[in-house]
């Protein structure tokens, strides 16, 4: 499918470029790769952007600044027809971390003079040979964690730097078979359908039998940080399944704006991707009033017929701050006393 792997050359070459003027702090002088009308999405605080321009003087800008000589450590690059639009629109996904030194202070996130590594997930939709769109999901808390500033409970999982896929191959440079695409594509589709049968129940438990039909026992996921990594069907259960399923009602599945497919990976994000209510206990918060929309990602390996590997972003911070608790803010409110 050549519009696939000119997609993929169109982002290597964006990235390369601009993965250079990340490491050097300022903004690059050819973004002729992206549409003039390029649209960004981005974490809390960032939200929404239109042009490179604004991105980087309110993202990239700043953070180069205080991670200096940040570099992309890349662990999963894929790309395929979007399965939410029956492959009318064309993404990419790559997936790792940006790594630096953590030189000045960045969100009212303390400065280490350290090592940094901040996960990332980064979705990009290419249009008419440009990069029309995209969503960049990092993992802030993470980046707290690490200045020791962690402002949430003690996480059911644990947190560490992540490592890629087990078996080293999730940077998916040539073509692959369309068999594959459709195998990984129904599997994502029928574990997401599996846990939206249950979403309406009463009861927190969710059988291992059922997560059996799509997941490997042997299954890791890892989780943002605020929950943690699990490793095993039993052990994912008991620290982040039933917490989930126990402490937050009212679920509603709303959708995904991409969700596509490439070999034995997949992903997808949502805007959000679901709603629900904490009805006390879930990350520490009290019980609300009302639901809070989930901005998700999830990127997958499948190994033959079960899914194995889970990687996992949830802007965490944006969960917080509609239930009434802004860390950010709050960092600044502590520096000032």
């Amino acid at each position: 499918m050549d519009h696939i792997a000119d997609a993929k050359h169109l982002v290597r070459d964006h990235n390369q470029f601009f993965d250079g003027a990340l490491r050097d702090g300022a903004m690059p002088s050819d973004m002729s790769r992206l549409s003039a009308d390029f649209h960004w999405r981005g974490m809390h605080p960032f939200y929404e952007k239109t042009g490179i321009e604004a991105v980087w003087s309110t993202f990239w800008g700043p953070l180069t600044q205080s991670i200096r000589r940040l570099q992309r450590r890349e662990d999963i690059f894929f790309a395929g027809e979007n399965d939410v639009d029956h492959g009318a629109s064309v993404w990419t996904c790559s997936m790792g971390h940006f790594a630096g030194l953590f030189d000045a202070d960045w969100l009212n996130i303390p400065k280490t003079g350290r090592l940094a590594h901040l996960r990332y997930a980064e979705f990009m939709r290419v249009e008419d040979g440009k990069i029309a769109e995209s969503a960049l999901f990092i993992d802030l808390i993470g980046l707290m964690h690490q200045s020791g500033v962690y402002p949430l409970p003690p996480m059911t999982g644990t947190y560490f730097v992540y490592p890629g896929p087990q078996t080293q191959d999730g940077i998916l440079l040539s073509s692959h078979d369309r068999r594959d695409v459709v195998d990984t594509l129904d599997l994502i589709n029928r574990m997401i359908a599996d846990l939206n049968s249950i979403n309406h129940l009463t009861d927190e438990k969710c059988s291992p039998e059922l997560l059996a039909r799509t997941w490997h026992d042997d299954m890791v996921w890892y989780g943002p940080c605020g929950i943690g990594a699990t490793y095993s069907i039993e052990r994912y259960q008991m620290q982040h399944q039933h917490p989930f399923r126990r402490n937050l009602a009212d679920k509603t599945y709303n959708g995904h704006i991409a969700r596509f497919a490439e070999g034995n990976y997949g992903g997808f994000f949502g805007w959000a991707n679901l709603s629900n209510r904490n009805t006390g206990g879930f990350l520490g918060l009290p019980e609300a009033a009302r639901p809070s929309e989930m901005r998700v990602v999830d990127v997958y390996r499948r190994e033959g017929d079960k899914l194995i590997e889970n990687w996992v972003l949830i802007d965490v911070p944006h969960y917080l701050k509609q239930q009434g608790l802004d860390v950010l803010e709050r960092l600044k409110e502590l520096r000032e006393i």
